[in-house]
């Protein structure tokens, strides 16, 4: 049992979700994801969750397995083009993982799905929470419109552009 994951899950800064993510700074990450979405075919899910329970923290998930679960669970993977992606912030843990369907994983190298993490740790290190996740979701964009670029016709949402918070 790791007992720094334990202790980052039960007294981590998980608690300030509220004033790190307040509604303002939502509403403009959807409106990011939202314009994002007009450039490109693909679907973006953002999930920012404050913990994990302790129970997954003893049984050994990892954020990444949390994210994967969560990538099945909401059904990011059932887009039209197997372009969906989940962008998946752990507060408690200061982990980012991003999961990507198979129809753009073919397309983008892990590197550069890295690069983007990389970007949102530095502006998660300065305190720029709302930056951090718009800098995210502008990047992953970017990489879906080169990938997967809109055809200018109006498309169907097949994925909340709201930020789930939990």
């Amino acid at each position: 049992m790791n007992f720094g994951r334990m202790a980052s899950n039960l007294f981590g800064a998980w608690f300030q979700i509220g004033r790190h993510f307040p509604r303002e700074t939502l509403d403009a990450i959807t409106k990011t994801v939202a314009e994002g979405e007009g450039r490109h075919r693909g679907e973006l899910r953002v999930v920012i969750e404050s913990r994990l329970s302790l129970a997954d923290v003893a049984a050994g998930v990892t954020a990444r397995d949390r994210a994967t679960a969560l990538f099945s669970h909401l059904r990011v993977w059932d887009t039209e083009e197997n372009c969906g992606v989940l962008l998946y912030v752990l507060l408690a843990e200061h982990r980012i993982e991003i999961v990507a369907d198979r129809g753009i994983a073919k397309a983008v190298a892990p590197a550069e799905w890295a690069a983007i993490t990389a970007h949102m740790r530095d502006a998660f290190a300065q305190g720029r929470y709302r930056e951090a996740v718009q800098t995210g979701v502008a990047e992953a964009g970017d990489l879906l419109a080169r990938h997967f670029p809109g055809d200018g016709e109006p498309r169907k949402n097949q994925l909340p552009d709201h930020p789930l918070v939990l």
